[in-house]
């Protein structure tokens, strides 16, 4: 019988609502500040790239272990990959023009405003991806033990404040609007109900666990790419690399605190 349905959705969608914290942080930033832009996005692919390697890939493999004692390590490397091929692809078929633009016009100002809009449109998709199956871990934590999904539930909030920073910094440097990083950033976290949702009904349908594991790697394969394909090389281009090398640590040492403290 499945028990705590009702506290295992509020976990969740306060969990994703984490991310509007991170939205509202990105606010004492001013919009034109291009340095601080630098180490938010260098911030973000740290936390992005340390989560995927110390996080997320284990949490799947440990998970997979159990259905795959044998080949669960290959299971998590072909997911991985599969995830990077959708980055690939969402990539690939967004429509842009960006390298004809450089070429022509490499001081064109609706051409930097283009690119960083990309990054916080791609970030957002990446991120709702992200806590589609974080939503499902913490809803499926909490009908096993209260104790256990309100653990998972605050770390993944806590996890989630400086993704809603990744979200909201681009949005609202090409936007100079608030509300809309903040809805930007918000949205980006209710993908976590929608995944207890689904959750609900992989419980009698499915293995969930089993599932959540495939997703997990993927979702790092994903992370992953963005982070090196889009966040990087912004941060680099829109500041220096010292200040992108103090956003990228920053990010790491943050997210690792974070850890430490739940």
């Amino acid at each position: 019988m499945i028990e705590n349905i009702g506290t295992a959705f509020l976990l969740t969608f306060l969990a994703g609502l984490a991310t509007a914290i991170g939205g509202g942080i990105a606010f004492v930033v001013k919009p034109d500040n291009l340095k601080a832009l630098s180490i938010g996005l260098g911030f973000s692919a740290g936390v992005m790239i340390f989560l995927s390697l110390t996080e997320i890939i284990p949490a799947a493999a440990e998970t997979l272990t159990q259905y795959f004692p044998h080949s669960h390590d290959w299971l998590v490397y072909a997911s991985f990959i599969i995830g990077i091929i959708i980055a690939l692809l969402i990539d690939y078929f967004l429509p842009d023009h960006i390298d004809q633009d450089e070429v022509l016009h490499p001081d064109d100002p609706c051409l930097h405003r283009h690119k960083i809009k990309k990054a916080g449109l791609f970030t957002a998709i990446a991120i709702c991806v992200h806590n589609f199956p974080e939503g499902m871990a913490t809803f499926l934590s909490t009908t096993q033990s209260l104790q256990l999904g309100a653990s998972v539930a605050i770390a993944i909030a806590i996890h989630n404040i400086p993704e809603g920073i990744a979200v909201a910094m681009p949005i609202y440097h090409i936007t100079g609007k608030k509300r809309y990083a903040m809805l930007y950033a918000s949205l980006s976290g209710l993908t976590e109900p929608l995944g207890a949702f689904i959750g609900l009904f992989l419980l009698k349908l499915l293995f969930p666990q089993m599932i959540v594991g495939f997703l997990l790697a993927a979702v790092a394969g994903i992370m992953i790419y963005i982070s090196f394909d889009t966040l990087l090389p912004l941060a680099k281009e829109y500041g220096n690399w010292h200040l992108s090398m103090i956003g990228i640590v920053t990010g790491m040492l943050f997210i690792w605190l974070s850890l430490l403290l739940v």
